[in-house]
Formats: C-alpha cells, sequence, structure tokens
C-alpha cells in the first residue's frame, strides 16, 4: 500500500512540475519579447524551450554547482525579475539561484534578493540597431541567419536584413534557399517561419524581410537602396581572406564594418572572451573571428596558462568532415582530402596551433598541431597535451576548469561536462565553442592531457555573434 500511495504522490508531483515549468517558461519569453531581457541557465538559451529541455538543464543546474537548485526556485526568481525595473539585459538565472542558496536564510525575500544582486543594472550607452548584411549563405551563413532571426526580440541589437549570393535569383532559387534554412539534416528544423517574396527577390523569415542580393563583386552593391545603412558584413564566404581583399566590402555603399567567418591576414584575429577588449571597433573596422578550432581551444588554453604555465604542447583535432572534402575518391588540390569523407578518417593539417598566438601571444611557438577529418557531419574533438610549468593533478586541472566556467570572463565559452558517457552527437547544439570533459582530464605530474569538444558549427556561430555585438556595440547588461 505504501509503495501506491508513494506513487501516487510522485505522479501529484510531476504534475505540480511541469505546471511550474510552463509557467517558468511563459516569464521567460514574456521578458524576452516585451523587455529585452534574456534570461539564460548557465549559458544555456532558454527562449523557446520545452519543458523537457529546461527541466534537464535544471538538473544539470543543480550537478553543476552541488546546489539543490529547482524549478521552483527559478520560477520565483524570474518572477522577481518580472516585478522590478531593469534595461535590456541577458542574465543568468542559474547563477542567480546558485548565489541564492549560498546565503544562509534559505527563506529570504528574493525580490530583495534579485534587486541586490542585479543593482548596477543601466541602460548600455548608445545603442543603436545594427543592421547586418550575410555574404554567403553555406553552414555557417545559415547558422547565423536562423540565430540573427530568433534572436531578434524587439530588433534592439543585431538586425538581418540582407543576404548575398552568387548566380541569379529567381523563384525557384529563392525556394531552395527557404528549404535550406528551413531544414537541417544536422541542426533540425528551424523554430520560426520562412516565406519567399518573389516580388522583391526576398524572404521573409519571422515575419520581417530579408532581401536576397545577388553579386559578383562585394564592391559593386549599393546596400542603401534596400534601405540598408552603416551595415556590418558577415563574410562567411572564405573568398576573401587578407585585409585587402576584406577591404572591398567597405567600398559598397551603405557598409562600414567587416567580419570575417575564417581565420584573416593582416586583421586581428579574435577569439570572443580571450580577446575582443583588445580590439576597439572604434578604430578597427576589419575584424576576424578565427577557426572554429582556435575559438574551442582558445579559452581553455588561456586558463591553464594563466594557472599553471604552458611550456609547450601538441594538439590533434577529430574534426567532423566539412565541405571542402569530396564525397566520392576524385581529384582534390590537396592530398588525401581528395578522399570519400564519409568512409574514410583523413589525416590533413591545421593551423590552430600557430592561430592560437594571435589571441594568446605567449603561446607562440610553444604548440604543435595537426588534425583528422572523421566520418562524421559535425562536432568535433581537440585533444591537448601539454607540458605545465606547474605540475598538476586531475584534481587541480578539473576545479580551475569549473570555476572559470562558473564564473569570470569565458563563461560564455568554457562549458562544464559531467557526463560520463558523453560522445560527437551529445554535443551537437551546444552553444560553448569549448566543451571540457571533466571525465577524461589525464595528468601525470606535469604532464596534461585534456579533452576539449566543440560544435564546429553552432557553438562557432555563436562567438561569431558574440564578436558581432561587440564590434556593433550592442551588447546589453549582462549578469553572469
Amino acid at each position: 500500500m505504501s509503495t501506491i500511495t508513494n506513487y501516487e504522490k510522485e505522479v501529484v508531483n510531476q504534475a505540480q512540475v511541469r505546471r511550474a515549468t510552463v509557467e517558468f517558461i511563459n516569464i521567460v519569453n514574456d521578458l524576452w519579447y516585451d523587455k529585452s531581457i534574456e534570461l539564460v541557465l548557465f549559458r544555456n538559451p532558454l527562449v523557446d524551450k520545452r519543458a523537457s529541455e529546461v527541466l534537464n538543464l535544471i538538473d544539470y543546474a543543480k550537478e553543476f554547482v552541488a546546489k539543490p537548485i529547482t524549478i521552483e526556485d527559478a520560477l520565483e526568481i524570474a518572477k522577481a525579475i518580472q516585478s522590478i525595473d531593469l534595461p535590456p539585459s541577458k542574465l543568468d538565472i542559474g547563477k542567480l539561484a546558485y548565489e541564492f542558496h549560498l546565503q544562509d536564510d534559505a527563506s529570504a525575500d528574493k525580490v530583495a534578493f534579485v534587486k541586490e544582486q542585479l543593482k548596477d543594472a543601466t541602460e548600455a550607452e548608445n545603442i543603436q540597431p545594427k543592421d547586418v548584411v550575410l555574404y554567403g549563405f553555406g553552414r555557417i551563413g545559415r547558422l547565423l541567419a536562423r540565430e540573427l532571426s530568433s534572436k531578434m526580440g524587439k530588433g534592439s541589437q543585431l538586425r538581418l536584413r540582407a543576404v548575398v549570393t552568387r548566380g541569379k535569383i529567381d523563384q525557384t532559387v529563392l525556394e531552395k534557399r527557404a528549404s535550406l534554412l528551413s531544414v537541417d539534416s544536422v541542426h533540425g528544423d528551424f523554430l520560426g517561419t520562412v516565406q519567399v517574396d518573389a516580388d522583391n527577390n526576398a524572404l521573409i523569415i519571422n515575419g520581417t524581410t530579408v532581401y536576397m542580393i545577388s553579386a559578383a563583386q562585394p564592391e559593386d552593391i549599393d546596400y542603401t537602396q534596400y534601405g540598408i545603412n552603416d551595415a556590418l558584413i558577415i563574410d562567411n564566404t572564405g573568398a576573401f581572406r587578407d585585409e585587402e581583399a576584406l577591404n572591398r566590402h567597405l567600398k559598397a555603399k551603405g557598409a562600414s564594418k567587416v567580419l570575417l567567418t575564417a581565420p584573416g591576414a593582416g586583421v586581428p584575429n579574435i577569439v570572443h572572451g580571450v580577446n575582443h577588449g583588445e580590439n576597439n571597433p572604434d578604430n578597427i573596422n576589419i575584424f576576424s573571428a578565427a577557426s572554429c578550432t582556435t575559438n574551442a581551444i582558445t579559452p581553455v588554453l588561456s586558463v591553464l596558462e594563466d594557472n599553471f604555465g604552458i611550456k609547450k604542447g601538441h594538439l590533434e583535432t577529430i574534426h567532423a568532415y566539412t565541405n571542402d572534402q569530396n564525397l566520392v575518391d576524385n581529384m582534390h588540390k590537396k592530398y588525401r582530402r581528395g578522399r570519400a569523407a564519409a568512409l574514410n578518417m583523413v589525416i590533413t593539417e591545421t593551423g590552430a596551433g600557430k592561430a592560437v598566438a594571435k589571441a594568446l601571444p605567449a603561446l607562440a611557438g610553444k604548440l604543435t598541431s595537426s588534425a583528422i577529418r572523421v566520418p562524421v557531419p559535425n562536432g568535433s574533438l581537440a585533444i591537448l597535451n601539454l607540458q605545465l610549468k606547474t605540475p598538476a593533478t586531475v584534481e587541480s586541472v578539473n576545479a580551475i576548469m569549473k570555476q572559470y566556467a562558473l564564473e569570470g570572463d569565458l563563461v560564455e565559452q568554457i562549458q562544464y561536462s559531467l557526463s560520463n558517457e558523453l560522445v560527437s552527437s551529445d554535443i551537437v547544439g551546444t552553444t560553448a565553442p569549448s566543451i571540457f570533459d571533466s571525465k577524461a582530464t589525464i595528468a601525470d605530474g606535469d604532464t596534461i592531457v585534456i579533452y576539449v569538444w566543440y560544435d564546429n558549427e553552432y557553438g562557432y556561430s555563436h562567438q561569431v555573434m558574440r564578436l558581432a555585438k561587440h564590434i556593433a556595440k550592442v551588447r546589453r547588461y549582462t549578469y553572469y
């Protein structure tokens, strides 16, 4: 009888938890669409999430900080945020819940607590919406289009206004572009609407017009005829890689800044969170977001350099195959990449070891690197074999990495994994560029081996978004 009674209580309890979760989700969405206040849970997005996804994030939060955080905690803090006057902002409700549990008084007034924690929240000065043009519409371009459209909110930050591609644009081309944006074999369906406006050569994404522009050369475009001014051009093509070539974008009427989604020559290569503050967009017009691998390893290497010192090391990336490889064996300008991508592990080169030094000069000449392309379409792994200046243990390495994932300047960049079962498909859709696998750390005196996973498409795209907001000077108040 007691077992039956317990089960009935569990049924009632789970219904109450689900009801609280739905209420929480409604507040999250109301704050975002009404006040441009975005709530996240230890940097994991909450807008437009399902109840099961939110509850899984709550479970992660509870284990991550070793505190009994519940959906009821999150709901009460969300209600407190809703009740006070705040500027457009991005607030980590997981951090707030964690800090509330650090108090001695568990019955303290959550509204008063939230007011105290967010007392420094002020409207960011001179935020003006920034027009964005995507130059190229491949893997990264389409993910950026999804994120820009999904995170539009009230349109107070980045506004996607146009996409530039080569070739003619007609009804058929528009329909194909719309389909590729709407569905994706790796990342699933776009949780929004995409319609074709053939009369205006445009796509209507979530109700807003995005012009599709055909151009052979970037300097030939007049963006102002589309109502686009002072635009940030995000170049996803890979066709323009140095300062001289990228400067061609700035000759287009209506363009003012350029961001390259690849390593660039003669321009600042930025890993947001590590060295973006060293490059003032008031003085610089062209930026590079470096590579996905550089964004994955640099935050972690920065932590290790600051806390242990790095003598030397080797980086091996186990990387998903990419569009520059062949589907079947055929000629290729590079050895081995001509072999069928989905059937072979392919040794190739990577410049990530040297590229790190552009963001972390202290590591110049200390890292060698190589890469293996493997038969998965997305989701990659970097293995770092490092010799440290100060001896370390598994516990000391993991502890310092967990600290940086919880607080500080790299909380957006480093996600700390607690899973014993982590595999490449698990990290697809992660917004952090670096996922530190705490269960895989190896340490032997001054030598360590660490494993860093990364979604080489989605995680990297979010780093591009963060850098774009820095360049456009539309970063809101944040509480992490």
